[in-house]
């Protein structure tokens, strides 16, 4: 019966505490809080046509003051910085890829020097992407 009481104490204690500490007013957050920087993109890529298709992979690309993300990102800030955030200016590389027909969907938003940056395009295969948009979608490697 102790054992009962002293943890209906405690509880009821935590519960109070709880009740102070939601009682507190809010404080904003700091303008620095999340992203860090002007530069940032969150990328999604699709297997499929449409951004609602099955195995779906996002990451967040942060460019400044260190590149973040994943293991390409700096050869990808540094593609955006020369296209000035915009995908489609992305120099596109000289390869040769596949006819097979496998559809890849991406899509990016965030910004870049304080402008806004919303990109979609759906590509016949991986390979036609990564011609295109270079490094930025090429988040598995």
């Amino acid at each position: 019966m102790t054992y009962i009481t002293r943890l209906t104490t405690a509880a009821g204690a935590l519960l109070a505490c709880a009740g102070l500490l939601a009682a507190a007013p809010a404080q904003a957050a700091p303008r620095t809080a999340f992203p860090l920087t002007d530069n940032w993109l969150y990328l999604t890529v699709v297997r499929g046509e449409t951004a609602q298709s099955g195995d779906r992979h996002g990451t967040l690309l942060l460019c400044d003051p260190l590149p973040l993300g994943y293991a390409r990102a700096a050869e990808a800030c540094g593609e955006l910085a020369a296209a000035d955030g915009d995908i489609t200016r992305i120099e596109q590389k000289k390869v040769i890829c596949s006819m097979i027909y496998a559809p890849v969907t991406v899509h990016a938003h965030g910004q870049w020097n304080g402008r806004p940056v919303d990109y979609q395009k759906t590509f016949s295969n991986k390979c036609a992407m990564e011609a295109r948009t270079g490094a930025v979608f090429a988040t598995e490697h």
